[in-house]
């Protein structure tokens, strides 16, 4: 993170600290990131640990112009899933407000695989769709993530956390589930 910088996602419809509306003053808008913008990872956390029931999610601007994420990633673990993760809702201290990201940088979110819910299921996939500005739109094709195991052990208590610049603050929400 660079100085000045909160990792709080910026006001929704503006892209950064100088750049506004492009309706206010003819300044340009910042577009949603695509999943063709950015290389995507998963890793377990804490890296040594023998379960992989805490992930985080990694997605790096490796365009070359600034992009927004919008609310949280759809994620989908293996290929039988029906739903996609339920939100933490109170992951998202500025509600509606995109987090923007320059070439190079990095967002987090936080993903509970398994949050000991009795029906657990094996899943060798995940799969990261990303929002545009209307809930629930996304945008670009849908992600493969690379797994950070052969195999996620996961249940009906899954969780994600809404993207952040700050991945101690994505983390603070799944690690004591």
């Amino acid at each position: 993170m660079k100085p000045g910088e909160t990792g709080v996602p910026k006001p929704e419809g503006t892209s950064g600290e100088s750049e506004g509306k492009g309706d206010s003053g003819g300044k340009a808008t910042t577009a949603a990131c695509t999943t063709e913008d950015l290389a995507v990872s998963a890793v377990k956390e804490p890296a040594d640990s023998k379960e992989a029931r805490h992930l985080l999610l990694t997605v790096q601007n490796a365009g070359d112009k600034k992009c927004d994420l919008y609310r949280y990633p759809l994620v989908r673990l293996g290929a039988d899933a029906r739903t996609t993760v339920p939100v933490i809702k109170d992951s998202d201290p500025d509600a509606g407000r995109p987090v923007t990201i320059a070439p190079g940088e990095e967002a987090y979110a936080a993903l509970l695989v398994s949050g000991g819910a009795r029906d657990e299921y094996e899943a060798k996939s995940i799969t990261l769709v990303l929002q545009r500005g209307k809930s629930g739109s996304g945008a670009g094709k849908p992600v493969d993530v690379p797994m950070p195991v052969d195999t996620l052990y996961a249940d009906d208590g899954q969780l994600v956390t809404y993207w952040t610049t700050a991945s101690g603050y994505a983390l603070d929400f799944i690690m004591s589930k």
